[in-house]
């Protein structure tokens, strides 16, 4: 699997920002998708999963309520909708994709599938 993320960019606190992830093939075979971040300095944090065939979705404590993670399966292309941004969530931001009973018990820095990483920088 291909993942190519796209969308960062630079915001003011407060602003949005809606980063794209686009999968190729289809996601097919993929029972877990997600993102991730890294900070300079800082550990890799999980951000947000969803689950198939649930659809279930989770966000880390620090991002829910302001974060949205879905999927467009006609796109193939799985989205992170961060509003209220503050500095702390200045990070590169990776999606990251894995199958089977293996994803469902790694965070989502752990996936084997991923992509190159796109820059999101708050100020």
């Amino acid at each position: 699997v291909q993942l190519v993320e796209s969308g960062g960019g630079s915001v003011q606190a407060g602003g949005s920002l809606n980063l794209s992830c686009a999968t190729s093939p289809s996601k097919a075979g993929s029972s877990c998708m997600g993102w991730f971040r890294q900070a300079p300095g800082r550990e890799r944090e999980e951000v947000a999963r969803i689950t198939w065939p649930t659809g279930a979705m989770s966000y880390t404590g620090a991002v829910a309520g302001r974060f949205s993670i879905t999927q467009d399966n006609a796109e193939n292309v799985m989205y992170l909708r961060m509003n209220s941004l503050t500095p702390e969530d200045t990070a590169k931001y990776y999606c990251a994709a894995d199958a089977g009973v293996f994803c469902l018990t790694r965070h989502v820095y752990e996936y084997r599938n991923r992509g190159q990483g796109t820059q999101v920088t708050v100020s």
